[in-house]
């Protein structure tokens, strides 16, 4: 079961937080040149896996330039657009273009403590799994985060059950597991102020990253990806 270094992992949401507006994906695809973005995914890769520098880190910086990043970028907006009709989930392009963040809250997803997907979320991420499996050439990282109300003891064991949850439902819908990596992160990188008690429902949420894969990218340098 893969699983991303918390301190990592950490490092590589504050790395992927780069949504831009007004323009496409396929506008934003030639924006960064190769070079800059293989920097920083090894500088991510190395971190990862006790130095080892696991593909998952090294995908995610490896932002691709000039027309092989348009035609990449041009695919992540079809498969965006997708993803936008699904219920309750917030879709953003990332990584100049070239990945997409999904967000699913976790009030939607989970009861208060718990990991169990609840039934009403399963409508939702059935249509997940289903762009998914008509994108294969992707790979899948999953965040979960709590509030700051318990503690790391307890909020980050919380947080890497519910990532599991959710890649769990998604392997039963035939998305295969080996394209998904999980990470809990308690409360870390909160988006919403929490009050006196630490209680902030925003925070309490899962985070998708939807990544090209290897095939992907040779396709798009050698100009055949469609």
């Amino acid at each position: 079961m893969k699983k991303v270094n918390y301190f990592a992992s950490l490092l590589l949401c504050v790395t992927l937080v780069f949504s831009s507006c007004g323009a496409s994906n396929t506008v934003k695809g030639t924006g960064i040149g190769a070079g800059a973005g293989a920097a920083i995914g090894a500088g991510i890769g190395a971190l990862m896996n006790g130095g080892k520098g696991a593909a998952w880190g090294a995908g995610i910086g490896a932002v691709v330039g000039g027309s092989a990043g348009a035609l990449i970028g041009n695919k992540m907006d079809k498969q965006k657009k997708e993803l936008e009709a699904i219920k309750d989930a917030q879709v953003e392009s990332v990584n100049d273009g070239q990945a997409i963040k999904v967000t699913f809250d976790s009030g939607i997803l989970f009861a208060t403590g718990k990991s169990d997907l609840n039934i009403a979320s399963k409508t939702s991420l059935t249509q997940f799994a289903s762009s998914l499996k008509a994108n294969p050439d992707t790979e899948v990282e999953i965040y979960g985060y709590t509030d700051s109300q318990g503690g790391d003891k307890v909020n980050i064991p919380l947080s890497q059950k519910r990532a599991e949850s959710v890649k769990s439902f998604l392997a039963g819908q035939s998305v295969s597991a080996a394209r998904i990596a999980t990470a809990g992160l308690g409360s870390a990188n909160p988006v919403a102020t929490e009050d006196s008690r630490g209680v902030q429902a925003l925070n309490r949420r899962v985070e998708v990253f939807i990544l090209p894969n290897a095939k992907m990218k040779a396709e798009a340098e050698a100009g055949t990806l469609k």
